[in-house]
């Protein structure tokens, strides 16, 4: 696939199934990953991946988090929340590794860190994979960062979804892109 292909028609898709990216997708999703622009090549992120019973593990996991949230929870929460690593055969967790550094702030690093997530998001349409990029509450809870081993300085930013397109995925929209740039002129 051509490179402005992927970059000009990539959509999420959400209805995934089996099978989960291969090996070599998985090598090729990561290295397109490792490409993201790295100012003072910190390489601030790294990957987690989730499968098999590991998914339901990581449902338990996000069960406990809601039950932590305080209130009044129900059923259809916890249910909700046990299946969400169930949507797709494969759960790649992104997580920023943000550092003190000199002369690269730490937003600039959560910034390279989306950036790499999206390589793979982009790496994956090329290759036919299926993928959606997912956040929610559930991201910034402190439980979840401490269930899947995250250090101080680091986040998750992103829980991509990737497995088999359920469906054929939809025709990317086309877009105006004059309703985003513009001209600028400096004052005298």
């Amino acid at each position: 696939m051509e490179a402005l292909d992927a970059l000009l028609n990539r959509v999420s898709v959400p209805r995934l199934v089996e099978p989960a990216p291969s090996a070599a997708q998985r090598e090729a999703l990561f290295a397109a990953a490792l490409r993201a622009p790295d100012h003072g090549q910190l390489r601030p992120w790294r990957f987690l991946t989730v499968e098999g019973q590991a998914r339901d593990q990581l449902g338990e996991l996000l069960v406990e988090a809601v039950q932590l949230q305080g209130g009044e929870v129900t059923q259809a929460a916890l249910d909700k929340a046990r299946a969400m690593p169930l949507r797709a055969p494969l759960v790649v967790v992104v997580v920023a590794r943000l550092q003190e550094h000199f002369k690269v702030p730490k937003s600039e690093q959560l910034l390279a860190a989306g950036c790499a997530a999206h390589g793979i998001l982009l790496a994956a349409y090329a290759q036919g994979i299926g993928a959606v990029w997912r956040t929610g509450e559930l991201s910034y809870s402190p439980h979840v960062a401490k269930g899947l081993g995250l250090a101080e300085g680091e986040e998750i930013i992103a829980f991509l979804y990737l497995g088999t397109p359920l469906n054929e995925p939809r025709v990317a929209p086309k877009i105006d892109t004059g309703e985003f740039v513009s001209a600028w002129t400096a004052k005298a």
